[in-house]
């Protein structure tokens, strides 16, 4: 029996259970010591996810097997077998994750921190970004949750464009530039870029659908806010959702875009639009009165906001006439 990687490969000129232990190690080090997010339907790091990515290096088009054949002739032991088996899965993760839409949303917002001299990348890996007026020894060490509590505090900054190639849009640019600015001062030190793609992520719901967190009810007992409007929706066919679709009718394109925004104010409402002021107020007047005017009698207001908001996330069968797109 071979005593390792190196002795098996040179025994078997082939992969063996050995090499393959030896690899599936090396993997769960390569993210632990450099951030990378598990292959795609993984939602955390396990032996399987390694696995995935060992098998999607092995049945790579145009390489599979030979990377590890070549890193072989170029080893003299195990040591330096397992250091070219550790270049060659950091190599491969590095180009997966450019793939992922994060993956390019962390590419966007490291080529913008790195125009800008208010932003400064630490040495090392995993790439990570500080203001550059804190110190070089200052490091954020708490909770992504409170980074991502950090930018929804942040108002009149929102997101009416996203494209998922080409440049992005300079409204779209200074929203971005502006919560990374205000999370990295909160933070007060490096923060990892991956945790700062994170947070734009979950504070313009770029790349993820919407997740629903489940509740507790007043005795207790746990209440999926996705079954309750999926019961009172099956309860009442005819009732809010048939309030809901005329109200719907009578928005207009900008009324729609600002719904889910009522109360962030006139500042925050020109952004989402891209308009003056003076437009937006107007488009948000309209859209109050409208719903005053339609909700004043009925006996279940909140329930049809509650319809009407989510009938907000549905996608658009055809643009609206006020709506103009590029």
């Amino acid at each position: 029996m071979a005593s390792g990687a190196y002795e098996e490969i040179s025994l078997t000129g082939q992969l063996g259970p050995q090499t393959f232990e030896v690899l599936r190690r090396l993997v769960h080090q390569v993210h632990r010591s450099s951030g990378f997010p598990p292959p795609e339907g993984y939602s955390e790091w396990s032996d399987d996810a390694a696995y995935d990515v060992i098998t999607g290096m092995l049945t790579r088009e145009g390489a599979g097997q030979r990377f590890v054949t070549s890193c072989f002739v170029s080893a003299v032991d195990d040591s330096s077998l397992e250091r070219l088996f550790l270049a060659s899965i950091k190599n491969f993760l590095i180009d997966e994750a450019k793939k992922t839409p994060r993956g390019k949303l962390r590419r966007r917002i490291a080529s913008r921190m790195a125009e800008s001299t208010d932003f400064r990348r630490a040495p090392g890996s995993p790439p990570q970004w500080a203001l550059s007026e804190y110190p070089e020894n200052a490091v954020w060490q708490g909770d992504l949750d409170d980074l991502i509590a950090v930018a929804w505090r942040v108002r009149g900054v929102g997101i009416t464009r996203w494209n998922h190639s080409g440049p992005t849009p300079a409204r779209t640019v200074e929203a971005l530039m502006t919560i990374l600015t205000q999370v990295l001062r909160h933070a007060g030190g490096v923060v990892r870029e991956e945790d700062l793609a994170k947070v734009l992520e979950a504070r313009f719901e770029l790349l993820a659908p919407a997740r629903f967190t489940t509740l507790y009810a007043d005795d207790g007992a746990l209440v999926d806010p996705t079954a309750e409007a999926s019961a009172q929706t099956d309860a009442d066919p005819a009732g809010a959702s048939g309030v809901v679709e005329d109200i719907w009718r009578q928005l207009t394109g900008n009324e729609r875009l600002l719904l889910p925004y009522l109360d962030e104010g006139v500042h925050h409402a020109a952004q989402l639009l891209e308009v003056g002021q003076a437009q937006a107020a107007a488009v948000l007047a309209s859209l109050k009165a409208k719903l005053r005017l339609a909700l004043a009698d009925d006996s279940e207001p909140e329930s049809v906001m509650r319809t009407l908001l989510q009938r907000c996330s549905d996608p658009p069968v055809d643009p609206p006439s006020d709506v103009v797109r590029t």
